[in-house]
């Protein structure tokens, strides 16, 4: 996504987001009326890599994030791309249990799936499961939390080097090894699950 968070003003937004991490639950409606352009974006960017015709849509998505963004308890906001990073992650969670829900309705039927967009391909024709691409995630994660939280930041929710250096404080050429150790690293794993 070669867009950026630009939609809102940064300042305002971080200043609000450090305002509700100190307790001022009145600014969080604000934070949403600012931040829901961005939000809607994320949450459209979330659906593009699901298979056609998905039952969920962006509003929906994002209105269960906001459901459980409010519900954060103790969250030290660090500005609006943490913010966003944050609410990628929950809108990938809620697409997730979406994909095991309905995994287990049709007891192993025909899975649900993403569609890459960028150099994460298996091959041209299969795209890998929500599923599976998660519990990919989650080895990563075991393996290297940082690598995993690369690739949510940008794969879900399309932010920059930059900005995704500037929420993990590390140099925006760290983000681009990380990005393609973990496109490999989440490759070789996704396929070792197929064999």
């Amino acid at each position: 996504m070669s867009e950026k968070l630009t939609s809102v003003r940064p300042p305002q937004v971080s200043e609000l987001l450090r305002a509700w991490s100190g307790g001022d639950q009145q600014v969080l409606g604000q934070i949403i009326d600012l931040a829901y352009p961005e939000l809607h974006r994320i949450g459209q960017r979330c659906l593009s890599n699901e298979r056609p015709g998905h039952s969920i849509q962006a509003t929906a998505l994002v209105n269960e994030a906001y459901l459980r963004l409010v519900n954060i308890q103790r969250m030290n906001w660090q500005d609006r791309t943490h913010f966003f990073a944050v609410a990628a992650r929950v809108m990938r969670r809620i697409l997730v249990d979406y994909a095991r829900a309905r995994r287990y309705e049709k007891r192993g039927g025909a899975a649900e799936r993403v569609n890459f967009t960028e150099a994460l391909v298996i091959s041209s024709d299969v795209g890998p499961d929500v599923v599976e691409l998660d519990e990919a995630l989650q080895a990563l994660e075991r393996v290297d939390a940082r690598k995993a939280r690369v690739v949510e930041m940008r794969y879900f929710s399309g932010l920059t080097a930059e900005e995704i250096a500037s929420v993990l404080n590390i140099s925006p050429k760290r983000v681009h090894r990380d990005w393609a150790f973990a496109k490999t690293w989440l490759t070789r794993e996704m396929m070792r699950g197929r064999c």
